[in-house]
């Protein structure tokens, strides 16, 4: 049984209907049908309504009514806080609760603070989750930033559920886009010094590229120009790598989004995992060889065709290192890995699985997300260049424009597998439309309702002195239930892998309490009620802060 007070009170609900059901002689309780205890979306039914009469007509062998009568007859109501239940419809039973029992939520709350909402629903299981691994040849794109903030919220919402989560940031720092990245450098390093360069033809024009040239031929004037060519090659390589990841560190950083682990793709070349994944996958008889190159038959584990590994020039293709690099993850002793990737590589998700299952691994084990496109618009237009540079806006420019708060919140209010249209103006208003605004105010205004207590002398009592039976409001009440839904609402999130839904559910909280705001007073001539009021407060404004801190953005003071 859980342990928080909503979920505990909903199960010693439950537990009275089945043993109300045996009491009547419905049935044994080893044979008791497994039925559904709801909340009604009409207020006018009830807090509560189960289908468990119509779920047991063909064991009790009688109308659904009949059914529902006799479990009334014998359930004890006390003993599961219900003050009130009556039969609606062809057989539903509909409950009223006690609603004193609401009230322990708050003491939870309070006791719990920053911890409030986690589970164990994960039971320390091993969760890895990949994300972003954008390529360090330039600066992260608008795609990138939605699988930043799907992905970042997602291991927060997955280590709250109880899961060991560790994050990832796949380095594709080998093959031909590194090498034309070098290249691209070593020709703006020559320019610099005033020699005629051409660029590589599938180069990189970017002005951070211009940028490193100049600052290399600074500080270094011609001397690379004296080291052999692997030489000079590699020292342009490993410079531009590190530029490049360093930038991407840095807007990460900014954005609020860590790694645990930032896996080189290099290293399985060092460590000849790429051999030692084709030596294994011709081990378990899944490669052939045909036209001069090597293939692997996914076809016989579900892909629509087979895939080659290594090219007839001898070179590996992009699927032979992801291979290796899953075979390492698998090695690692995950429980579950998540790869969320972008709109573009959906076709890659049934070749990669086929692949893990030809190396004998449980490709069920492997979850791939995508997130989907985004589209930017202001002034009711569609913008693809940033004013600024007249480039393509990266994630750098919109937090300059938007803010890193408004960008997690959009980016993630949505189911990452849908397109995201982004409204930059909405996202930089202070209206109630603007719902990231909406839910931070919210916050900051229950932080003023508290400076206007102290401003007035009024000191919080300590948790568990205040009349909290003076809450009666049906607003309270409302509050209190959707506080108590946290739990739930984050394990829930962690089993679909939905961040969205902690959204929805920061948003259905903010609103109760605007609406809450404008019907009552909080600070009121009667001292036990504003006390009991300040502590409702004070839980919901730890509510608000958690969901807001789980999708990464920050909880005001002050608006």
């Amino acid at each position: 049984m859980s342990k928080y007070a909503l979920e505990r009170l909903y199960s010693q609900v439950k537990e009275a209907i089945g043993e109300a059901v045996v009491a009547a002689g419905l049935t044994e309780r080893d044979a008791l049908p497994d039925f559904a205890l709801e909340v009604p979306k009409d207020k006018a039914h009830g807090d509560l309504a189960t289908n468990a009469a119509m779920q047991l007509t063909k064991i009790a062998r009688r109308n659904p009514r009949q059914i529902a009568e006799a479990i009334l007859e014998h359930l004890d109501k006390a003993k599961a806080s219900i003050l009130s239940a009556e039969i609606a419809g062809p057989g539903f039973i509909n409950f009223r609760l006690d609603k004193s029992c609401l009230y322990s939520i708050i003491g939870e709350v309070l006791a719990a603070g920053e911890n409030y909402g986690r589970v164990d629903a994960g039971q320390g299981r091993k969760i890895q989750v990949e994300f972003v691994s954008a390529n360090p040849t330039g600066s992260l794109h608008l795609g990138h930033a939605r699988g930043a903030a799907v992905g970042d919220a997602l291991c927060n919402v997955l280590d709250f559920a109880g899961y060991d989560v560790t994050r990832e940031y796949y380095i594709n720092d080998a093959g031909k886009q590194v090498a034309n990245l070098a290249a691209s450098i070593e020709a703006r390093y020559r320019q610099a010094l005033g020699q005629e360069a051409e660029m590589p033809e599938d180069g990189y024009y970017g002005e951070d590229i211009v940028g490193f040239a100049k600052e290399l031929a600074e500080q270094e004037g011609d001397r690379l120009l004296s080291l052999s060519d692997e030489e000079r090659f590699q020292f342009f390589r490993n410079y531009g790598l590190e530029k490049e990841l360093d930038k991407i560190k840095r807007d990460l950083g900014r954005f609020g989004v860590r790694f645990d682990e930032w896996f080189s793709e290099t290293s399985l070349y060092e460590n000849n995992r790429v051999a030692a994944a084709l030596d294994a996958l011709r081990a378990q008889g899944h490669v052939y060889e045909q036209d001069g190159a090597v293939w692997l038959n996914t076809t016989a584990f579900g892909d629509d065709k087979d895939r080659v590994l290594v090219k007839n020039d001898g070179s590996y293709t992009y699927l032979t290192p992801d291979i290796a690099y899953h075979m390492d993850k698998y090695g690692r002793g995950f429980d579950q890995m998540i790869n969320i990737w972008g709109a573009d590589h959906h076709g890659y998700i049934p070749r990669m699985k086929a692949a893990m299952a030809a190396l004998g691994n449980d490709p069920e084990k492997l979850t791939v997300l995508i997130a989907q496109m985004v589209s930017l618009f202001q002034n009711g237009e569609k913008v693809k260049m940033s004013k600024r540079t007249g480039k393509a806006i990266t994630m750098e420019d919109l937090m300059d424009e938007v803010g890193v708060d408004a960008i997690r919140y959009f980016f993630t209010m949505r189911s990452m597998d849908s397109h995201l249209d982004f409204d930059m103006d909405l996202a930089v208003s202070t209206s109630n439309e603007n719902p990231v605004y909406y839910v931070q105010y919210a916050h900051a205004r229950i932080c003023s309702i508290f400076r206007q207590a102290q401003e007035q002398g009024i000191a919080l009592a300590p948790a568990g002195e205040a009349p909290l039976a003076k809450l009666t409001a049906e607003h309270e009440l409302d509050l209190l239930r959707k506080m108590g839904e946290l739990p739930e609402t984050i394990a829930g999130a962690a089993a679909s892998y939905a961040p969205h839904h902690m959204i929805r559910y920061v948003y259905e909280l903010a609103s109760l309490f605007h609406s809450y705001y404008r019907a009552e007073r909080v600070i009121t001539e009667d001292a036990g009620q504003t006390q009991a009021r300040l502590q409702l407060l004070a839980a919901l404004r730890i509510v608000l802060a958690n969901c807001l801190k789980i999708v990464g953005v920050s909880a005001p003071e002050q608006m």
